[in-house]
């Protein structure tokens, strides 16, 4: 549109040079064009800064009333100028609020109406009346229709922006949720058994301080060992690194070896790896056999337990068995006060990584827990 105003400026002003060389206005006609060519090139400068704006300015309205005055001066001196008003159309409509913009219209619009018939020299032509408004009323609908178009892309671009960012929000509390139940997951099967296990252990080793000096010692001891592991772990925490057997011992049979030792359970495999297990598999994976082996010396009563790791090619599955006094599988809800994170914990974290939990136990018969986690091909 700026560039047709300076078309028809430069034809208006070489036709009128052309049909009217030499007369008296003449070098007002050049210099009212040059000055409305400089007031159109500084529009970007003090023209609208919002299109469209119900509230303009100062400097927006007195630069277009200056253009327009310009304008309708030349038109006066040179009819043939007239036809500049159709970017002037487009120019008022982004300048002015809407009903101010349709009267600018208007009167830019008779002007070039009574400029027509000038040209005419008094006679009538009915398309110098009425192709004026017509070109007017397309322009102005053009221009609505686009400006409607474009609010309603805004304000979509604005939802747009809303949903994500509400989005975002959503999904950074969705991962604040889930970190809290790692951390409730990793210091319930480190920190937590282990304190536990500590205290087990002193009780027993203040029973038997009198009667038995060298048991209770060696309680002492273990209790001191389990709280040197139980420091390594919050130091992993820290740090937010791999379980500290595997760091220790390189590899998930060999901290499930460890594990099982400490704890007086027999460990086997079966099977070998098709390639490297992932860390968070294996971390899951030891996890798991600490929370149920923590089970095991809690609540079991148990003379012998077993921790089986067994690959199956597609999947990995770990077994924890015991021959302790079991429990029957009914749903019930723990009191108040008593811990029971346990199995949950380990439900979700086989469930994270696409796997199945089974547990089977029966009263006085022992318990088994199995963990089957799928295994994604090797390329």
């Amino acid at each position: 549109m700026h560039t047709a105003f300076f078309l028809l400026l430069g034809a208006s002003l070489t036709r009128f040079l052309l049909r009217h060389p030499g007369e008296a206005r003449t070098p007002w006609i050049i210099a009212l064009s040059i000055t409305l060519a400089l007031l159109y090139v500084l529009g970007p400068v003090l023209g609208p800064a919002a299109p469209g704006s119900a509230r303009p300015t100062p400097r927006p309205l007195v630069w277009l009333g200056g253009v327009v005055t310009v304008w309708m001066v030349l038109v006066v001196l040179a009819p043939s100028f007239a036809w500049c008003a159709v970017p002037l159309f487009y120019t008022g409509l982004r300048t002015l609020p809407s009903r101010a913009a349709l009267l600018l219209v208007g009167l830019l619009t008779a002007f070039v109406v009574a400029a027509q018939l000038q040209l005419a020299h008094g006679g009538f032509d009915p398309n110098l009346v009425l192709a004026p408004p017509a070109v007017a009323a397309v322009a102005t609908a053009v221009f609505l229709c686009m400006q409607r178009q474009a609010a309603r892309q805004r304000a979509l671009i604005d939802d747009l922006i809303r949903t994500r960012r509400e989005l975002a929000a959503t999904e950074r509390r969705e991962g604040t949720l889930a970190e809290r139940q790692r951390l409730s997951m990793e210091i319930h099967d480190t920190l937590a058994q282990g304190l536990s296990s500590q205290q087990m252990l002193l009780q027993a080793a203040d029973r038997q301080w009198d009667a038995d000096p060298a048991t209770a010692r060696r309680h002492v001891r273990t209790a001191e060992s389990i709280a040197e592991r139980n420091l390594a772990e919050a130091r992993r925490f820290v740090h937010d690194l791999a379980p500290a057997d595997l760091a220790e011992g390189g590899s998930l049979e060999e901290a499930l070896r460890m594990l099982a030792a400490r704890e007086s359970a027999a460990f086997r495999v079966d099977g070998a790896p098709n390639g490297g297990l992932p860390d968070r598999v294996q971390s899951a994976l030891l996890r798991i056999a600490q929370g149920a082996l923590a089970n095991v010396r809690e609540h079991a009563n148990a003379r012998a337990a077993a921790v089986t790791l067994t690959y199956l090619g597609d999947q990995v599955v770990l077994d924890v068995a015991d021959d302790g006094t079991g429990f029957a599988q009914t749903p019930s809800p723990s009191p108040a006060g008593v811990r029971g994170h346990g199995l949950p914990a380990m439900r979700a974290r086989v469930r994270q990584l696409g796997g199945t939990l089974a547990i089977e136990s029966v009263p006085g018969e022992g318990t088994v827990l199995s963990a089957a986690i799928p295994l994604e091909p090797q390329s």
